[in-house]
């Protein structure tokens, strides 16, 4: 169970197409909470964005390291400035997914944040924080 990275997963009438426009660009998405602010590219490979909220508490860069299109999107951490936690650089290296499959007629979403486990100082508060983003959005699909 400690190796377990964090997940979330909603189901939506929305198709593939749609859902992964939508999520490819983190500005549709990781906002509305903590005073975001997301700079850069999230359009092809190697493309990169920053993420930084709640007046510099939370600052990380993000690469986009997998594209298959209707299906899958990754990015990888590769730099976190975490600034209430002792290790701040804590989401370097890891993994922020979303898989998307159409299941019983419906688009099912799945979102990982791999490397994100229980063992993580941060664990509590960012699966809380993304547990919050995940609920607004999937709030929002089942409304459109």
């Amino acid at each position: 169970m400690s190796n377990q990275n964090f997940q979330y997963s909603f189901t939506t009438a929305k198709n593939p197409t749609e859902v992964f426009t939508l999520l490819l660009d983190p500005k549709n998405w990781w906002v509305g909470l903590f005073g975001e602010t997301i700079e850069g590219k999230s359009q092809a490979v190697n493309d990169e964005f920053t993420f930084s909220a709640g007046d510099g508490v939370h600052f990380s860069r993000q690469k986009l390291t997998e594209l298959i299109p209707d299906k899958r999107i990754a990015w990888e951490v590769t730099e976190s400035n975490l600034s209430f936690l002792k290790n701040t650089n804590e989401w370097a290296g890891t993994k922020i997914c979303f898989d998307i499959e159409k299941e019983n007629g419906q688009t099912k979403v799945l979102f990982t944040h791999e490397g994100l486990v229980p063992h993580f100082e941060c664990y509590g508060g960012c699966s809380g924080a993304w547990t919050q983003y995940l609920q607004k959005l999937e709030m929002r699909e089942a409304r459109s």
